[in-house]
């Protein structure tokens, strides 16, 4: 049971706004709020105004369409067509109540400024259930309402494992343990990469918390692009999987660290490699794991320090794992892409390796599968069963890492290439990333 389920029930902040009745009420009152703007008995408004604003908004959205997917470019694989019909409903509606205002008097105009707002809330509305970014407006607030605990720091005695093991049939746990794990924030300098980013955020499992302490292997969290660390927090409702998985296993599950690997801009993509635009390969196979080791009490070596990540963070988590297989183990890929890119292959190798595409190659997760073997190495590919876009390349992807000698496995989950396929692609994955790093059987 989720946090937010505990919670649920008459609290508002616990609503949903992706199922049940509200998204369908934003709906049905925007609609009428859309008609009403669009309707008058003024033969001026049907012959000239009306017309005008049509033709205006679609320009506007024509415009948007083209400056965000051919000059901007934040989303490699280009604006998804649903969202780009919602946002030209929306700029219809400010359109309308434009077109609406000057004739009117102030009350006239209050209602057709309200209307318009209905209208955008409607298509934000149909948006966020697209990519179920907010399921409740808790989350939605959560940068405004959330709180973080205190990083837990210091040594004590650590329950050691013999061989042959696992840490669940040696582990007692303690009377009084906390039922729930703590999350924290926390800058993770780029010692090494010089790469600069915001604050991670940590989940310390139940279990870090007792005397003397499990060893607990670490699982490094990317997010998507655009993204920021604290989407697997709010959004993801990792912290609550993760309480889920300890509460059946004695408080025992992964130490979780969530970074934003673009850097301190959401809509950035340093495509986790090093290259001309950042060192980010270093910083996400060094530094962070380096930090990880060092400030916390974990265990070590490759098998107990996964990575993860959903869709542009997913093939930055395939990416590290090819490329820094000596760091990572084991990798959970969740609707990523075949790989890296700013758009195209042309801008991506121009852009980070100044048009080399033999440096590109060199760590394109695809070529160095095709010349590596990879038999030590676990690998999870998940997406969404209605996912038309990333689908095939996760398949693509899956079957190379087969030919690489992974010990690899394939899902489908349902939905498309959404939140709740990222949330369900890691909880379906949960018990086997334990069973990689030696917590449970």
């Amino acid at each position: 049971m989720s946090r937010h389920t505990e919670l649920a029930g008459w609290n508002p902040l616990d609503w949903p706004l992706t199922t049940g009745v509200i998204p369908y009420l934003v709906l049905a009152v925007g609609w009428a709020a859309l008609l009403g703007l669009a309707y008058s008995r003024s033969r001026h408004w049907w012959s000239r105004r009306l017309p005008c604003a049509v033709v205006l908004a679609a320009a506007l959205t024509v415009l948007l369409r083209f400056v965000v997917d051919d000059w901007w470019v934040p989303f490699p694989e280009g604006l998804p067509r649903a969202s780009l019909f919602w946002i030209g409903v929306a700029v219809l509606g400010l359109c309308l109540a434009a077109f609406r205002l000057p004739p009117l008097r102030w009350r006239g105009r209050a209602v057709a400024v309200l209307a318009a707002a209905l209208v955008v809330l409607m298509a934000s509305s149909q948006i966020n259930r697209q990519f179920d970014q907010y399921p409740t407006l808790r989350v939605l607030l959560a940068p405004w309402i959330g709180k973080t605990d205190a990083l837990t720091t210091g040594q004590v005695p650590a329950v050691h494992v013999p061989e042959g093991k696992t840490l669940a049939e040696v582990w007692q746990a303690p009377a009084g343990l906390p039922a729930k794990g703590t999350v924290s924030t926390t800058p993770i300098p780029g010692v090494r990469s010089g790469f600069s980013t915001s604050d991670a955020y940590v989940y310390l499992p139940p279990a870090y918390q007792a005397n003397p302490r499990p060893l607990l292997p670490v699982l490094v969290m990317l997010t998507g692009q655009p993204g920021t660390s604290a989407d697997w927090v709010g959004t993801g409702q990792l912290p609550e999987q993760m309480d889920a998985f300890a509460a059946a296993h004695g408080g025992l599950a992964p130490i979780v660290l969530m970074i934003a690997q673009n850097g301190s801009s959401e809509w950035g993509n340093s495509l986790c490699m090093n290259s001309r635009i950042a060192q980010a390969q270093t910083y996400l196979a060094q530094d962070v794991p380096d930090w990880a080791h060092t400030h916390l009490q974990t265990a070590t070596g490759r098998k107990s320090t996964m990575i993860g990540g959903l869709s542009q963070g997913g093939t930055c988590s395939l990416q590290l794992a090819v490329n820094a297989p000596e760091v990572f183990g084991t990798f959970l890929d969740i609707s990523g892409q075949e790989e890296p890119t700013l758009g195209s292959r042309q801008d991506t190798v121009q852009k980070a390796f100044g048009g080399d595409e033999a440096a590109f190659d060199a760590v394109d997760p695809l070529q160095v599968m095709a010349r590596k073997k990879f038999p030590d190495t676990a690998a999870a590919f998940v997406v969404g069963d209605g996912d038309g876009e990333y689908g095939p390349q996760q398949r693509k992807v899956y079957q190379a890492a087969l030919a690489a000698g992974m010990q690899a496995h394939f899902q489908t989950v349902p939905g498309g290439h959404a939140w709740s396929t990222f949330r369900a692609g890691l909880g379906v994955n949960l018990p086997w990333l334990a069973q990689q790093a030696g917590v449970i059987r």
